[in-house]
């Protein structure tokens, strides 16, 4: 089996957009504030926008699971207070939950968080908790920058942050770190912001020791690990001194990359750099890089790809990125998966 752990409902139909414009409306004339039970959006309305997006090309490219979170540009948590991210995030999750209802066999949901700028975490975890206990969720999208690029948050190890982690150790479920939109025009959001986060997470990761409080905590980071495995000596050097153990038994029996690496020397970097084990295949398809490579004539988000061109893994190595670890990572996938007979 073929498992995508990074994909987002980039083509929801309109009515999901329109709908969030009118609660930003909202924002400053609350008069105009819609309720959610205005936001109408039919099961085949929902089979259409995934059958010809997602899911063609899902078969033309040879995947069979996706792991599906609302769009990540669309969580925008800097926009309103608590209550517009909470109701909006409770909208995005229920839409991921239907499509794995009407497509179980090609979509796991995964959730976003109502998270807003200067608010405690703590105000996430009923809807984390919802999405586990009635929508079948197995993973969480976490942002480090609710601000929108202007990181006002404190870093990961923050005990601020621990009400997230007890619950995800709780329900073993992993967090991808991905932020949103960028509202600072010194960041583009998905060239730079995106990309800064990841590499700004790793480094958090690294100056503190979360993982003596949580050995069991997992985070994936996207996007190939932002800068981390290009710039893997310049890490190792500055762990070692600030007095930290050696990465690999610092952060890698925690922290995972994904394969969202648009071309194939990318591709076989990540995979000399990073080991075997820490790597899960993904593509965010229909994302951030939606054309054709003009050198290869093909898309630069069909990253299986890659997988198949590369010459330094084994038949069994390329297995274990693009099934075993997403398994291992994500235990309740793996348990909804055996309860199929997969």
């Amino acid at each position: 089996m073929i498992i995508d752990c990074h994909g987002h409902y980039t083509t929801a139909p309109k009515a999901l957009e329109d709908w969030r414009n009118k609660q930003i409306a909202g924002i400053k004339d609350p008069s105009v504030m819609p309720k959610a039970s205005e936001l109408k959006i039919s099961d085949d309305e929902l089979r259409e926008s995934i059958a010809a997006n997602q899911l063609r090309l899902m078969k033309e490219r040879g995947s069979d699971l996706t792991l599906f979170s609302p769009r990540a540009s669309f969580m925008a948590h800097h926009i309103g207070d608590f209550n517009v991210s909470s109701t909006w995030a409770a909208i995005c999750n229920e839409l991921c939950y239907r499509v794995g209802q009407l497509f179980p066999d090609n979509f796991v949901p995964v959730a976003m968080l109502p998270q807003s700028p200067g608010v405690d975490p703590k105000t996430c975890i009923p809807e984390l908790e919802k999405c586990v206990k009635e929508y079948g969720n197995v993973g969480i999208n976490l942002n480090p920058d609710p601000s929108g690029g202007h990181w006002t948050s404190p870093p990961l190890t923050d005990r601020m942050w621990y009400p997230i982690y007890e619950k995800m150790v709780e329900y073993e479920l992993p967090a991808m770190i991905h932020v949103s939109t960028s509202c600072n025009p010194a960041f583009h959001t998905t060239g730079a912001h995106y990309l800064n986060a990841d590499t700004t997470a790793f480094m958090q990761l690294i100056q503190g020791d979360l993982f003596k409080d949580f050995p069991t905590l997992k985070f994936i980071i996207p996007h190939g690990g932002g800068a981390v495995p290009y710039h893997w000596g310049r890490f190792r050097g500055l762990a070692q001194e600030m007095k930290k153990p050696l990465l690999k038994d610092h952060l890698l029996n925690n922290i995972f990359f994904d394969t969202c690496v648009y071309h194939q020397p990318g591709i076989d970097l990540l995979n000399t750099v990073i080991p075997v084990k820490n790597v899960l295949f993904a593509s965010e398809m229909i994302g951030a890089v939606r054309g054709i490579d003009p050198e290869t004539g093909n898309y630069y988000d069909d990253t299986k790809r890659y997988i198949e061109a590369s010459k330094l893994l084994s038949a069994e190595e390329k297995q274990q990125i693009y099934e075993g670890n997403a398994r291992r990572v994500f235990p309740r996938l793996d348990a909804q998966l055996k309860a199929k007979g997969h």
